[in-house]
């Protein structure tokens, strides 16, 4: 059996040499012992059948899916309910995991108290890197009022402790924000994560190109951002401003919102 089950859920992946590159970098990881499960979410192109024969090159990848479109959190949950790790970790279809990422994370989960492993990442895009993400090296509870401290691809979990909270919910108001839910649960519960400060992930992102949320998506994590700091035990007045951040966000002008979310990226050295 392997140690680690990597999971990925895919939609109509248009770019077929970023999804080649991007289960490469899972596959030539130095740890080798994991398989990889792709779940093509209800693809309405050729995109599954792409997926059968790249899994051709590597008998550790495993293809799974299903012909209606469902969201990516319950193509993860369908991930995870045939995975055979002990841990679960997560890789997006267009971003690249260096080739130590793994064996890092593993390190820490194994020999520390913790339920969650994540990492800080490079920002790139068609033209190269252009920025870096940061993350707190231990999340609090308290760090999930301005945004969420994980990056959720970059995250190795114990299989255990995500079926405690039985996974991703699949609801409506989860369908931009499973992962930010999904932590603040695992935190109601009582588990712990930490974020390694090194760059062991390369995200994509499209300088200057980031879009504004539709108002219905943002409204949507509002509530989500209400039930969560709910159950965290931090809703009060004061915390309320966090609560309508994503309505705030969504009133800036198009082109203030992609000059800040730029330079944000660019600050996190």
């Amino acid at each position: 059996m392997p140690i680690i089950s990597v999971i990925m859920g895919v939609y109509n992946c248009d770019n077929n040499s970023e999804l080649i590159e991007s289960i490469k970098s899972i596959l030539n990881q130095s740890f080798k012992d994991l398989e990889l499960i792709i779940c093509d979410d209800g693809s309405t192109d050729d995109t599954y059948d792409r997926l059968l024969e790249i899994s051709k090159i590597d008998s550790r990848i495993r293809i799974i899916g299903y012909k209606e479109n469902k969201g990516l959190a319950y193509a993860l949950n369908e991930c995870i309910k045939v995975s055979r790790g002990k841990y679960i970790a997560r890789q997006d279809s267009d971003d690249i995991s260096l080739s130590d990422r793994l064996e890092k994370e593993l390190r820490i989960i194994e020999n520390k108290n913790v339920d969650i492993v994540g990492t800080c990442a490079v920002v790139f895009n068609k033209n190269g890197e252009w920025g870096h993400y940061n993350v707190p090296e231990y999340p609090e509870k308290k760090d999930f009022l301005w945004n969420n401290p994980f990056i959720h691809p970059t995250v190795l979990m114990k299989k255990s402790s995500l079926q405690k909270v039985n996974g991703y919910l699949n609801t409506k108001i989860n369908r931009r924000c499973e992962d930010y839910d999904l932590f603040m649960r695992m935190y109601a519960n009582g588990f712990r994560g930490v974020n390694i400060a090194e760059y062991l992930y390369k995200y994509k992102i499209d300088e200057g190109k980031k879009k504004k949320r539709p108002m219905k998506y943002r409204i949507d994590e509002m509530r989500v951002r209400y039930k969560g700091f709910k159950e965290l035990n931090m809703l009060k007045i004061s915390s309320l401003f966090f609560v309508v951040k994503p309505i705030v966000i969504g009133l800036i002008p198009q082109f203030i919102f992609k000059k800040i979310r730029g330079n944000n990226y660019k600050k996190r050295k």
